[in-house]
Protein backbone atom coordinates (compact mmCIF):
# COMPACT_ATOMS: atom_id res chain seq x y z
CA UNK A 1 0.00 0.00 0.00
CA UNK A 2 2.35 2.50 0.60
CA UNK A 3 4.16 1.94 -3.08
CA UNK A 4 0.71 2.81 -4.30
CA UNK A 5 -0.06 5.50 -1.80
CA UNK A 6 3.44 7.30 -3.21
CA UNK A 7 2.55 6.63 -7.02
CA UNK A 8 -1.05 8.06 -6.61
CA UNK A 9 -1.63 10.04 -3.91
CA UNK A 10 -3.11 9.48 -0.39
CA UNK A 11 -6.36 8.32 -1.46
CA UNK A 12 -6.69 4.60 -2.24
CA UNK A 13 -9.88 3.30 -3.18
CA UNK A 14 -10.97 1.53 -0.11
CA UNK A 15 -9.77 4.80 2.09
CA UNK A 16 -12.63 6.51 -0.15
CA UNK A 17 -14.85 4.10 0.92
CA UNK A 18 -14.55 4.47 4.54
CA UNK A 19 -13.64 8.23 4.61
CA UNK A 20 -16.16 9.71 1.76
CA UNK A 21 -18.04 7.93 -0.57
CA UNK A 22 -19.52 4.05 0.79
CA UNK A 23 -21.62 5.37 4.24
CA UNK A 24 -24.96 5.79 2.57
CA UNK A 25 -27.00 7.53 -0.28
CA UNK A 26 -27.96 10.11 2.18
CA UNK A 27 -24.79 10.30 4.07
CA UNK A 28 -21.52 9.87 1.56
CA UNK A 29 -19.81 12.74 0.45
CA UNK A 30 -18.65 13.88 -3.18
CA UNK A 31 -15.13 13.44 -4.00
CA UNK A 32 -13.15 16.63 -4.77
CA UNK A 33 -11.27 16.93 -8.45
CA UNK A 34 -8.29 15.28 -6.88
CA UNK A 35 -10.02 12.23 -5.07
CA UNK A 36 -12.00 11.48 -8.55
CA UNK A 37 -8.89 11.88 -11.07
CA UNK A 38 -6.94 9.42 -8.48
CA UNK A 39 -9.51 6.95 -7.87
CA UNK A 40 -9.66 6.51 -11.88
CA UNK A 41 -6.28 6.22 -12.51
CA UNK A 42 -5.97 3.49 -9.90
CA UNK A 43 -8.80 1.92 -11.80
CA UNK A 44 -7.00 2.21 -15.47
CA UNK A 45 -3.75 0.99 -13.34
CA UNK A 46 -5.63 -2.04 -12.83
CA UNK A 47 -4.17 -1.28 -8.66
CA UNK A 48 -7.55 -2.13 -6.71
CA UNK A 49 -8.41 -5.73 -5.99
CA UNK A 50 -11.50 -6.18 -7.35
CA UNK A 51 -13.73 -6.71 -4.87
CA UNK A 52 -13.02 -3.19 -3.22
CA UNK A 53 -13.51 -1.88 -7.03
CA UNK A 54 -16.76 -3.33 -6.63
CA UNK A 55 -18.04 -1.77 -3.56
CA UNK A 56 -16.67 0.95 -5.05
CA UNK A 57 -18.67 1.24 -7.81
CA UNK A 58 -21.64 0.43 -5.54
CA UNK A 59 -21.13 3.03 -3.55
CA UNK A 60 -20.79 5.53 -6.26
CA UNK A 61 -24.15 4.28 -7.88
CA UNK A 62 -25.89 4.62 -4.53
CA UNK A 63 -24.60 8.27 -3.53
CA UNK A 64 -24.97 9.46 -7.26
CA UNK A 65 -21.87 11.04 -8.83
CA UNK A 66 -21.73 15.09 -9.15
CA UNK A 67 -20.74 16.59 -12.89
CA UNK A 68 -17.49 17.11 -11.22
CA UNK A 69 -16.70 13.80 -10.38
CA UNK A 70 -17.62 12.81 -14.11
CA UNK A 71 -15.51 15.35 -15.44
CA UNK A 72 -12.45 14.01 -13.31
CA UNK A 73 -13.05 10.60 -15.11
CA UNK A 74 -13.74 11.91 -18.32
CA UNK A 75 -10.61 13.66 -18.10
CA UNK A 76 -8.13 10.82 -16.43
CA UNK A 77 -10.01 8.25 -19.39
CA UNK A 78 -9.34 10.65 -21.90
CA UNK A 79 -5.72 11.68 -20.72
CA UNK A 80 -4.07 7.65 -20.53
CA UNK A 81 -6.73 5.51 -22.26
CA UNK A 82 -8.01 7.09 -25.08
CA UNK A 83 -6.44 7.51 -28.44
CA UNK A 84 -8.41 10.17 -30.15
CA UNK A 85 -7.82 10.45 -33.67
CA UNK A 86 -9.72 13.79 -34.99
CA UNK A 87 -11.28 13.74 -38.68
CA UNK A 88 -10.59 16.93 -40.63
CA UNK A 89 -14.26 17.62 -40.38
CA UNK A 90 -15.53 18.61 -37.25
CA UNK A 91 -18.60 15.84 -36.64
CA UNK A 92 -21.24 15.53 -34.49
CA UNK A 93 -20.29 13.08 -31.63
CA UNK A 94 -23.41 10.24 -30.79
CA UNK A 95 -22.58 9.26 -27.41
CA UNK A 96 -25.09 6.02 -27.09
CA UNK A 97 -24.92 3.71 -24.58
CA UNK A 98 -22.68 1.30 -25.38
CA UNK A 99 -24.52 -2.09 -23.66
CA UNK A 100 -26.98 -1.61 -25.98
CA UNK A 101 -30.78 -2.64 -27.38
CA UNK A 102 -33.01 -5.53 -27.25
CA UNK A 103 -36.35 -4.77 -28.91
CA UNK A 104 -36.00 -1.93 -30.99
CA UNK A 105 -34.23 -1.09 -34.19
CA UNK A 106 -31.23 0.30 -33.82
CA UNK A 107 -31.83 3.54 -36.47
CA UNK A 108 -28.28 5.47 -35.92
CA UNK A 109 -26.51 4.09 -38.17
CA UNK A 110 -29.24 4.97 -41.23
CA UNK A 111 -29.96 8.78 -39.39
CA UNK A 112 -26.25 9.13 -39.43
CA UNK A 113 -25.72 8.21 -43.04
CA UNK A 114 -28.61 10.22 -43.90
CA UNK A 115 -27.05 12.98 -42.22
CA UNK A 116 -23.69 12.88 -43.79
CA UNK A 117 -25.62 12.45 -47.23
CA UNK A 118 -26.92 16.09 -46.01
CA UNK A 119 -23.49 17.55 -45.29
CA UNK A 120 -23.53 17.40 -41.65
CA UNK A 121 -20.76 14.31 -40.47
CA UNK A 122 -21.34 11.85 -38.16
CA UNK A 123 -19.57 9.65 -35.65
CA UNK A 124 -20.61 6.85 -33.90
CA UNK A 125 -18.27 4.60 -31.36
CA UNK A 126 -19.34 1.26 -29.22
CA UNK A 127 -17.88 -1.51 -27.86
CA UNK A 128 -18.77 -5.13 -28.87
CA UNK A 129 -21.29 -6.69 -26.31
CA UNK A 130 -20.61 -4.44 -23.50
CA UNK A 131 -21.94 -4.82 -20.04
CA UNK A 132 -24.64 -4.86 -18.42
CA UNK A 133 -27.19 -5.72 -20.95
CA UNK A 134 -24.59 -7.15 -23.46
CA UNK A 135 -27.04 -6.16 -26.48
CA UNK A 136 -26.70 -5.07 -29.67
CA UNK A 137 -25.38 -1.68 -30.87
CA UNK A 138 -23.20 0.44 -33.27
CA UNK A 139 -20.84 -2.36 -34.35
CA UNK A 140 -23.37 -5.32 -34.57
CA UNK A 141 -25.63 -3.24 -37.17
CA UNK A 142 -22.16 -1.94 -39.31
CA UNK A 143 -21.26 -5.63 -39.34
CA UNK A 144 -24.52 -6.79 -40.77
CA UNK A 145 -24.06 -4.08 -43.28
CA UNK A 146 -20.76 -5.43 -44.64
CA UNK A 147 -19.00 -2.23 -42.69
CA UNK A 148 -15.53 -2.45 -41.36
CA UNK A 149 -15.57 -2.05 -37.69
CA UNK A 150 -12.31 -3.33 -36.18
CA UNK A 151 -10.56 0.11 -37.34
CA UNK A 152 -7.73 2.04 -35.56
CA UNK A 153 -8.65 5.36 -34.76
CA UNK A 154 -6.88 6.61 -37.72
CA UNK A 155 -8.47 4.91 -39.76
CA UNK A 156 -11.80 6.05 -38.60
CA UNK A 157 -11.22 9.30 -38.60
CA UNK A 158 -10.33 8.27 -42.63
CA UNK A 159 -13.80 7.25 -42.48
CA UNK A 160 -15.16 10.20 -41.42
CA UNK A 161 -13.44 11.92 -44.24
CA UNK A 162 -13.93 9.29 -47.37
CA UNK A 163 -17.63 8.86 -46.44
CA UNK A 164 -19.33 11.64 -43.67
CA UNK A 165 -19.88 8.94 -41.26
CA UNK A 166 -17.16 7.00 -38.89
CA UNK A 167 -17.50 4.41 -36.78
CA UNK A 168 -14.73 4.15 -33.67
CA UNK A 169 -13.98 0.64 -32.15
CA UNK A 170 -13.52 0.90 -28.10
CA UNK A 171 -11.30 -1.80 -27.96
CA UNK A 172 -9.08 -0.04 -30.42
CA UNK A 173 -9.65 3.65 -28.72
CA UNK A 174 -10.23 2.99 -25.58
CA UNK A 175 -8.39 -0.26 -24.30
CA UNK A 176 -8.58 0.92 -20.47
CA UNK A 177 -12.03 0.49 -20.42
CA UNK A 178 -12.06 -2.39 -22.44
CA UNK A 179 -9.82 -4.22 -20.21
CA UNK A 180 -12.34 -3.57 -17.43
CA UNK A 181 -15.29 -5.41 -19.29
CA UNK A 182 -14.63 -8.59 -16.86
CA UNK A 183 -15.49 -7.26 -13.60
CA UNK A 184 -17.64 -4.83 -15.16
CA UNK A 185 -19.40 -8.23 -16.39
CA UNK A 186 -19.72 -9.48 -12.85
CA UNK A 187 -21.08 -6.21 -11.35
CA UNK A 188 -24.45 -7.18 -12.35
CA UNK A 189 -25.83 -3.74 -12.63
CA UNK A 190 -24.23 -0.23 -14.14
CA UNK A 191 -21.88 2.00 -12.88
CA UNK A 192 -19.94 5.08 -13.91
CA UNK A 193 -17.95 3.53 -16.10
CA UNK A 194 -21.05 3.35 -18.16
CA UNK A 195 -21.84 6.46 -18.18
CA UNK A 196 -18.53 7.88 -19.08
CA UNK A 197 -17.63 5.62 -21.65
CA UNK A 198 -20.38 7.24 -24.06
CA UNK A 199 -18.53 11.04 -23.30
CA UNK A 200 -15.07 9.55 -24.89
CA UNK A 201 -15.60 12.07 -27.59
CA UNK A 202 -12.60 10.16 -30.03
CA UNK A 203 -12.91 12.32 -32.82
CA UNK A 204 -12.50 15.77 -30.68
CA UNK A 205 -16.03 16.56 -32.09
CA UNK A 206 -17.49 19.86 -31.04
CA UNK A 207 -21.16 19.27 -30.82
CA UNK A 208 -22.07 16.16 -28.65
CA UNK A 209 -25.63 14.22 -29.08
CA UNK A 210 -27.15 11.76 -26.47
CA UNK A 211 -29.85 10.89 -24.93
CA UNK A 212 -32.14 10.64 -21.87
CA UNK A 213 -34.60 9.15 -19.54
CA UNK A 214 -35.20 12.01 -17.63
CA UNK A 215 -34.10 16.12 -18.26
CA UNK A 216 -32.22 15.69 -14.86
CA UNK A 217 -29.78 13.17 -16.61
CA UNK A 218 -29.18 16.19 -19.81
CA UNK A 219 -28.52 18.86 -17.78
CA UNK A 220 -25.68 16.33 -15.37
CA UNK A 221 -24.00 15.43 -18.74
CA UNK A 222 -24.28 18.93 -20.06
CA UNK A 223 -22.65 20.01 -16.58
CA UNK A 224 -19.93 17.16 -16.61
CA UNK A 225 -18.95 18.18 -20.40
CA UNK A 226 -18.62 21.83 -19.31
CA UNK A 227 -16.38 21.14 -16.38
CA UNK A 228 -14.46 18.28 -18.43
CA UNK A 229 -10.94 19.91 -18.96
CA UNK A 230 -10.01 17.31 -21.28
CA UNK A 231 -12.35 17.85 -24.37
CA UNK A 232 -13.75 21.47 -25.39
CA UNK A 233 -17.40 20.15 -26.57
CA UNK A 234 -19.30 23.84 -26.38
CA UNK A 235 -22.99 22.46 -27.80
CA UNK A 236 -25.04 19.70 -26.56
CA UNK A 237 -28.32 18.25 -27.83
CA UNK A 238 -30.18 15.45 -25.65
CA UNK A 239 -33.46 13.65 -26.31
CA UNK A 240 -35.23 11.29 -24.98
CA UNK A 241 -34.22 7.88 -26.51
CA UNK A 242 -36.10 4.26 -26.82
CA UNK A 243 -34.35 1.84 -24.47
CA UNK A 244 -32.03 4.72 -23.39
CA UNK A 245 -30.02 4.85 -27.33
CA UNK A 246 -30.16 7.77 -29.12
CA UNK A 247 -33.02 6.93 -31.26
CA UNK A 248 -35.92 9.30 -30.70
CA UNK A 249 -39.09 7.87 -28.58
CA UNK A 250 -41.68 8.64 -30.63
CA UNK A 251 -44.86 10.68 -28.86
CA UNK A 252 -44.24 14.06 -26.86
CA UNK A 253 -40.79 13.39 -26.58
CA UNK A 254 -38.41 16.37 -24.54
CA UNK A 255 -35.17 17.94 -26.63
CA UNK A 256 -32.49 19.63 -24.22
CA UNK A 257 -29.82 21.67 -25.97
CA UNK A 258 -26.69 24.08 -25.05
CA UNK A 259 -24.12 25.78 -26.41
CA UNK A 260 -22.95 27.11 -30.13
CA UNK A 261 -21.16 25.68 -32.72
CA UNK A 262 -17.62 26.78 -32.31
CA UNK A 263 -18.34 29.31 -29.23
CA UNK A 264 -15.64 30.21 -27.29
CA UNK A 265 -17.20 31.20 -23.90
CA UNK A 266 -20.59 29.11 -23.79
CA UNK A 267 -19.91 28.98 -20.08
CA UNK A 268 -22.92 31.17 -18.99
CA UNK A 269 -25.10 29.39 -21.20
CA UNK A 270 -28.39 27.61 -20.04
CA UNK A 271 -29.75 24.21 -21.05
CA UNK A 272 -32.64 25.26 -22.83
CA UNK A 273 -34.92 22.04 -23.23
CA UNK A 274 -38.50 22.41 -25.41
CA UNK A 275 -40.86 19.82 -25.92
CA UNK A 276 -41.85 17.90 -29.69
CA UNK A 277 -44.86 15.88 -31.12
CA UNK A 278 -42.89 13.74 -33.04
CA UNK A 279 -46.36 13.09 -35.21
CA UNK A 280 -46.13 16.64 -36.53
CA UNK A 281 -43.00 15.03 -37.62
CA UNK A 282 -44.07 12.01 -39.32
CA UNK A 283 -43.63 10.01 -36.76
CA UNK A 284 -47.65 9.26 -36.02
CA UNK A 285 -47.36 5.93 -34.38
CA UNK A 286 -45.90 4.21 -31.11
CA UNK A 287 -42.58 2.83 -29.84
CA UNK A 288 -44.03 -0.28 -30.11
CA UNK A 289 -43.93 0.10 -33.80
CA UNK A 290 -41.06 0.15 -34.17
CA UNK A 291 -39.92 -3.03 -32.99
CA UNK A 292 -37.62 -5.34 -33.95
CA UNK A 293 -37.14 -9.60 -33.06
CA UNK A 294 -33.39 -9.68 -34.38
CA UNK A 295 -32.11 -6.52 -33.60
CA UNK A 296 -28.51 -6.12 -35.87
CA UNK A 297 -30.13 -8.56 -38.65
CA UNK A 298 -33.29 -6.28 -38.73
CA UNK A 299 -31.96 -3.03 -38.22
CA UNK A 300 -29.61 -3.51 -40.84
CA UNK A 301 -32.07 -4.56 -43.10
CA UNK A 302 -33.67 -1.60 -42.41
CA UNK A 303 -31.06 0.94 -43.00
CA UNK A 304 -30.33 -0.41 -46.25
CA UNK A 305 -34.25 -0.05 -47.55
CA UNK A 306 -34.50 3.02 -45.64
CA UNK A 307 -31.27 4.47 -47.32
CA UNK A 308 -31.79 3.27 -50.69
CA UNK A 309 -35.53 5.12 -50.54
CA UNK A 310 -37.07 1.77 -50.88
CA UNK A 311 -38.90 1.82 -47.74
CA UNK A 312 -41.38 4.70 -46.70
CA UNK A 313 -43.37 3.49 -43.76
CA UNK A 314 -42.74 4.21 -39.85
CA UNK A 315 -39.02 3.25 -40.12
CA UNK A 316 -38.42 5.96 -42.96
CA UNK A 317 -40.04 8.44 -40.84
CA UNK A 318 -38.22 7.56 -37.83
CA UNK A 319 -34.91 7.72 -39.56
CA UNK A 320 -35.59 10.81 -41.45
CA UNK A 321 -36.22 12.80 -38.07
CA UNK A 322 -33.12 11.11 -35.88
CA UNK A 323 -31.12 12.57 -39.25
CA UNK A 324 -32.71 16.02 -38.54
CA UNK A 325 -31.96 16.04 -35.41
CA UNK A 326 -28.11 15.46 -35.86
CA UNK A 327 -28.41 17.90 -38.67
CA UNK A 328 -29.73 20.36 -36.49
CA UNK A 329 -27.70 19.54 -33.45
CA UNK A 330 -24.54 20.98 -35.83
CA UNK A 331 -26.84 23.86 -36.51
CA UNK A 332 -26.39 23.43 -40.03
CA UNK A 333 -30.14 23.73 -40.33
CA UNK A 334 -31.89 26.94 -38.04
CA UNK A 335 -34.74 24.19 -37.16
CA UNK A 336 -36.19 20.95 -37.16
CA UNK A 337 -38.28 21.29 -40.26
CA UNK A 338 -35.43 22.36 -41.95
CA UNK A 339 -33.51 19.10 -41.26
CA UNK A 340 -35.69 17.34 -42.26
CA UNK A 341 -36.24 18.33 -45.22
CA UNK A 342 -32.50 18.04 -45.88
CA UNK A 343 -33.00 14.35 -44.80
CA UNK A 344 -35.89 13.34 -47.23
CA UNK A 345 -33.66 15.06 -49.76
CA UNK A 346 -30.87 13.10 -49.49
CA UNK A 347 -32.53 9.63 -49.40
CA UNK A 348 -34.72 10.84 -53.09
CA UNK A 349 -31.85 12.10 -54.83
CA UNK A 350 -29.64 8.87 -53.62
CA UNK A 351 -26.90 10.67 -52.17
CA UNK A 352 -27.74 8.25 -48.67
CA UNK A 353 -27.28 5.24 -50.48
CA UNK A 354 -23.99 6.63 -51.76
CA UNK A 355 -23.08 7.46 -48.71
CA UNK A 356 -23.60 3.59 -47.55
CA UNK A 357 -21.75 2.28 -50.60
CA UNK A 358 -18.76 4.09 -49.77
CA UNK A 359 -18.81 3.20 -46.13
CA UNK A 360 -18.65 -0.89 -47.02
CA UNK A 361 -16.10 -0.05 -49.87
CA UNK A 362 -13.92 1.76 -47.34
Amino acid sequence: MAHATQEYGDWPLKRLMTEVVGSGHKSADDMDRAQAREAMQRILDDEPDHTTLGAFWLANRWKRNTPEELAAFVDVMREVSIETATPQVDPVDCGANYDGKGRTAILGVAAGVVAAAAGTPVVVHSGDRVPTQKQDAYKHVLDELGVETELDPGESADMVDDTGFGFYYQPNFNPGIDALWGRRDQMGVRSFVNTVETLANPANADVHLGSFYHLAFAVKMTETLQHAESQDVSRTLFFQGMEGYDDVRPGSTIVAEWGSVGSTDASDDELEDFEIETAEYGMDFESEDLGVDDVAGESAAITEAVVSGEREDQFADAVALNAALRIYAREDVDSLEAGLDEARAAIDDGSANAVLEDLRAF
